[in-house]
């Protein structure tokens, strides 16, 4: 099983400066992890994760968590910015052996070791000559998608521009069809309002006619 991870800043006489996350008692060999330690050494965090999300090997889960473990470390203790990271250092040590022994013939036995390993993982923050070159590729990267925007966002923002177009024009018709509706209602209203002001008056000159006579 996979041991506690520790979060420190490595500060020590020959170690590199940053920020750590240590992954004890991992069950794989040294030599697993190292291959896909080497994919993502000195790489920035977010190209690191996409490394590690598309690899597959098992022990490249391990690795995704100790990284995302040592950015949040780095943001939340040492103040830094997560899109200024990169992979300062990353290894693999031996970790210890659990050994087992399967039956072969004429009574002998054979040795099997269960490896496990330690993966650490440093962090820290770019200088500022890799920060404008990955500003420049990311940039270029937005200007060849179209301003910015990539395909899945066009997609959606054509959807929503289809969507208001369509309501638009359902209350453009619903006023439409309301307009004459209201013009008989007030046709309707004041010859309502037309009779029964005549028969008032009617009413009204009946009563003085019956009063003078």
């Amino acid at each position: 099983m996979t041991g506690p991870k520790r979060n420190e800043t490595a500060t020590k006489a020959g170690e590199r400066v940053g920020t750590r996350c240590v992954v004890r008692h991992v069950r794989s060999t040294p030599s697993k992890a190292r291959q896909v330690l080497d994919l993502i050494r000195g790489l920035d965090v977010r190209a690191a994760d996409q490394v590690l999300q598309f690899t597959e090997r098992e022990v490249a889960r391990t690795i995704r968590k100790a990284l995302a473990s040592a950015v949040a470390n780095a943001v939340n203790n040492d103040e830094q910015d997560a899109d200024e990271l990169k992979v300062v250092a990353c290894f693999a040590d031996e970790g210890p052996q659990m050994k087992r022994f399967r039956p072969r013939a004429r009574g002998r036995a054979m040795r099997i070791r269960k490896r496990s390993c330690h993966i650490t993982v440093i962090v820290g923050r770019m200088s500022d000559e890799e920060m404008r070159v990955l500003q420049a590729k990311e940039g270029s990267g937005r200007r060849s998608r179209g301003g910015g925007a990539s395909p899945a966002q066009a997609a959606r923002r054509a959807r929503v521009e289809q969507s208001r177009q369509r309501a638009a024009q359902r209350a453009a018709e619903a006023d439409a069809s309301n307009k004459p509706a209201d013009a008989d209602t007030a046709d309707a209203a004041d010859a309502e309002n037309e009779t029964t002001t005549s028969a008032t008056s009617d009413s009204a000159a009946g009563a003085v006619e019956g009063e003078n006579e």
